[in-house]
């Protein structure tokens, strides 16, 4: 009998760990076929893209390459970006994947499968607001953050050489804009170390545009003020209940008519699903593009097909909103999928409904600070916390990310291996 074929679209925060497990599970002992289908030939932690786009880490060194961490978990790894899903044959097409120089790498291919995981994260939700795809940077791939680095680095460098202020300008009070502003503070004052003479955090000007009438809305009020005081003591400039009307070249015009000057545009406001989940036949989405999903995170309609992390609309019993797309969220999606997936496989059971626990929610401002909320219990309420216990917290977060990839003992390696790094490399990656 033929081993069943899982194939995972996504290796982000919920994809990659899923076939983490299913390829010890059921890989291993070639109970399944496990597969996982990207893009992208390697994973960086989505919660870092700030730090990939200051510098202050090396993606390099942080990737996870998919063939081999697959060879070490016993699943396989086929590149390509999802095009269509037949439901009714069971299988997906792949675009072609192209090379640097134009020539066709793979040509174009469908795969079948018994069960298919959706698991695409999210995207920037431009609300298309008018010159935003042309004059803004976005930070929804490791690819995207580099090239915002690139361009960060030589506006610092022409800043430095000219002897004039630097401005950049970042729409959203969300996570990704608050620590990506204090992100900027950290990188500029590291900059002076190497051989900036003019331009310091004295000189750097940042804007966080918020429509809402405080930042990070979605979080409690008091994380949301200690935020905004931390930010403003490095000099952050906060302009809450500020609507975007249009972005031009080197400024973001508001409601009002007031232009927000930026050597940098960046866009960090909202997010929608991806637009290829839009273009699939057969399925029902929300207003933001995400897949409606059952409790047991199977397709509306579509026994065979799971869907996780931030593709997926789902409203659990006792709930009016679908879960946040946050990393956690996807992360025990995964934990809870491949557990319901190896019953399925193994047993015949009927899949599980999830349960999700809020754990809290927690904010980097750079090596400054962390602020955040915890919820130690099922039942308990939360705990906020700042300085060096959220830093601690928020840290430990991505080390139990890697320790799902990796196993506690590799993760000791990894962070041992980091520490030796720091002594013979810079304290920001500067090319």
């Amino acid at each position: 009998m033929t081993a069943p074929r899982i194939l995972v679209v996504g290796g982000g925060a919920g994809g990659l760990p899923l076939v983490t497990f299913l390829g010890k599970r059921l890989g291993r002992k070639q109970l399944a076929d496990v597969v996982l289908i990207d893009s992208n030939t390697n994973h960086v932690w989505k919660p870092r893209y700030h730090e990939v786009a200051t510098g202050a880490i090396d993606a390099d060194l942080d990737a996870v390459d998919f063939r081999a961490h697959a060879r070490l978990n016993h699943y396989r790894f086929v590149p390509g970006a999802l095009t269509a899903v037949d439901t009714a044959a069971r299988s997906v097409t792949l675009a072609a994947v192209v090379g640097a120089n134009g020539q066709t790498v793979l040509p174009e291919r469908t795969m079948d499968y018994d069960y298919l995981v959706l698991a695409l994260g999210s995207q920037s939700n431009d609300f298309n607001t008018p010159g935003v795809r042309e004059h803004a940077m976005f930070m929804d791939s490791r690819r995207q953050a580099e090239r915002f680095r690139e361009r960060f680095l030589n506006a610092c460098m022409q800043a430095d050489f000219e002897n004039r202020p630097l401005s950049i300008a970042i729409v959203g009070g969300g996570a990704t804009g608050v620590e990506l502003a204090a992100e900027l503070h950290h990188a500029v004052s590291m900059l002076k170390l190497y051989g900036h003479e003019h331009l310091d955090r004295r000189r750097l000007n940042v804007h966080l545009i918020e429509a809402t009438s405080r930042l990070l809305p979605a979080l409690p009020e008091k994380v949301s003020s200690s935020a905004r005081s931390h930010l403003e003591r490095l000099g952050v400039k906060v302009h809450t209940d500020t609507l975007v009307e249009c972005a031009e070249a080197g400024a973001f015009v508001v409601k009002g008519g007031e232009r927000i000057e930026g050597d940098l545009l960046v866009w960090a406001a909202g997010v929608k699903a991806p637009d290829v989940l839009s273009s699939l036949q057969g399925f029902s989405f929300n207003r933001i593009g995400q897949i409606d999903v059952e409790p047991t995170l199977q397709a509306r309609g579509h026994e065979q097909v799971y869907v996780i992390g931030d593709s997926a609309s789902c409203i659990l019993p006792g709930s009016e909103r679908p879960l946040p797309p946050r990393a956690q969220t996807a992360q025990q999606m995964a934990h809870h999928l491949a557990k319901s997936l190896e019953g399925v496989v193994l047993r015949g059971r009927t899949p599980t409904p999830f349960v999700y626990r809020d754990r809290g929610s927690l904010v980097s401002l750079s090596k400054y600070s962390s602020v955040g909320t915890l919820i130690p219990t099922a039942k308990g309420s939360n705990l906020f916390i700042e300085g060096a216990l959220a830093r601690w917290a928020y840290i430990s977060l991505y080390r139990m990310h890697q320790a799902a990839l990796y196993g506690w003992p590799r993760t000791v390696m990894l962070l041992i291996a980091g520490r030796f790094n720091r002594l013979v490399r810079p304290r920001l990656k500067l090319h």
